[in-house]
C-alpha cells in the first residue's frame, strides 16, 4: 500500500509498504484525511530531533473503521489519539499519559498515519458523527486545548495567545468555548481573522500594534490572566512573562528554538504558575468534539487545503518555503 515517507531531511517520496496485521484489542482502519503539522515540518527540515529516518509521517487522523468490535464497530468514522504510553512512569502513573516519559507518536518516533490502511488499540479511537474535516482537525485541536486546561480557564479570565496557527487556534477555540474573554497576537492577518472567527474578542497584529500597549488597555493595566505561548520564539517566551498579570498563569506550549534569558524576579513578584502543556488527554478529546459539535468552529477558513496523497510530497516541500502562507493542509487518501 502507498505511504508518505520521509527519507531524510528535505526529502519526501510516495512509497509502498506492507499492510498492517490486526491483533487482539485492535481495530483496522481505512484512512480518509490526514493532517500535515508543524511537526511533519520540523521533521522535513531535519529540525525535529526526536523522529528518525526512514519515516512514515502523519498524526492527525480521521478514518472510517474496515474491521471492529461490537463497541466499534465496522463503519464507524473515528479520530484516532496519536500518543502511547508506557503505563509506568512517573507520569503515567499519575494519570497524565500525555506526558509519558516513553511516549511514541505517530509519524515522529513510529510510522504514522499517512498510509492506505492503519491499525490501532481500540483504546486509542474516538468515534463521532463529525464530519471527515471535522475529525481531521481534531487531534491539533486538542493541544491548544489541552493547554486552556493546564490553565485552568473559566469565564471569569481574560486569555492572550501568541501565535495563531493550528494549535494556538485550539486555545484561542477552547478558551472561547469555556466563555472566557480572548486575545489573539499574530503578524499575519489573514490567521488574525481566523481567530476571531473562531472566538477571539480582540486581535493583536504585533508587527503594527503596540503589543503592551494593547494587552494593558484591553485588561485595564493589569495584564491578561492567562498567556498561552504557541509559537515557540524566546521573545514570546519572555514576553509572556513579562505581559501576564500578577498571580496569573503562563502557558508554554511551542518549544523556543534557542536558549531563552528571564528576568526572574517576576516569577516570584508576580507568583506566577509556569507550565508546560503537551499533547493531549481523553477529556481534551471530548471537549474538543464539543466545541466542533456546535457548528461555531470556522473549518473551511482553518484549513489551507485538501491534496491528495500523490500531492502530499510536493505540498509539504511548498509549506516549508512560504510556512506563513498556510494554516493547515490535510491530504486526502
Amino acid at each position: 500500500m502507498k505511504a508518505v515517507t520521509l527519507t531524510g531531511p528535505g526529502q519526501v517520496c510516495i512509497t509502498d509498504i506492507p499492510e498492517p496485521k490486526k491483533q487482539d484489542g485492535d481495530l483496522l482502519l481505512r484512512v480518509e484525511l490526514v493532517g500535515l503539522c508543524g511537526t511533519d515540518l520540523n521533521s522535513y527540515r531535519g529540525k525535529n530531533p526526536l523522529v528518525t529516518y526512514p519515516r512514515v509521517i502523519g498524526h492527525e487522523v480521521a478514518a472510517t473503521v474496515l474491521e471492529g468490535t461490537s463497541s466499534v464497530p465496522a463503519g464507524t468514522r473515528v479520530v484516532v489519539s496519536p500518543y502511547s504510553n508506557c503505563g509506568g512512569c512517573s507520569a503515567c502513573r499519575s494519570g497524565r499519559f500525555n506526558a509519558c516519559q516513553f511516549n511514541q507518536t505517530l509519524g515522529v518516533q513510529r510510522d504514522g498515519a499517512m498510509t492506505e490502511l492503519l491499525k490501532v488499540p481500540e483504546a486509542k479511537v474516538y468515534p463521532s458523527l463529525l464530519s471527515l474535516k471535522e475529525l481531521c482537525l481534531v487531534e491539533p485541536l486538542t493541544v491548544g486545548m489541552h493547554a486552556v486546561s493546564r490553565a485552568r480557564v473559566t469565564k471569569q479570565d481574560v486569555v492572550a495567545v501568541y501565535g495563531c496557527g493550528g494549535v494556538g487556534l485550539g486555545a484561542i477555540a477552547g478558551a472561547a468555548f469555556r466563555g472566557a474573554m480572548t486575545i489573539a497576537i499574530d503578524l499575519d492577518d489573514e490567521k488574525l481573522e481566523t481567530a476571531k472567527a473562531a472566538g477571539a474578542t480582540h486581535l493583536i497584529h504585533s508587527q503594527r500594534d503596540a503589543v503592551h500597549e494593547r494587552l494593558q488597555e484591553i485588561t485595564g493595566g493589569f495584564g491578561p490572566d492567562v498567556i498561552i505561548e504557541a509559537i515557540g520564539l524566546p521573545e514570546t517566551f519572555r514576553g509572556a512573562v513579562e505581559e501576564v498579570a500578577f498571580t496569573g498563569r503562563v502557558v508554554y506550549i511551542g518549544y523556543a528554538k534557542n536558549p531563552v534569558t528571564y528576568e526572574t524576579k517576576l516569577f516570584v513578584q508576580k507568583e506566577l504558575d509556569i507550565l508546560g502543556s503537551r499533547n493531549a488527554l481523553p477529556h481534551d478529546f471530548a471537549e474538543v468534539m464539543r466545541l466542533l459539535e456546535t457548528g461555531t468552529f470556522p473549518v473551511d477558513r482553518a484549513v489551507s487545503a485538501v491534496v491528495p496523497l500523490q500531492e502530499a510530497p510536493a505540498a509539504l516541500a511548498r509549506w516549508s518555503e512560504n510556512p506563513a502562507s498556510i494554516t493547515k493542509i490535510m491530504v486526502s487518501l
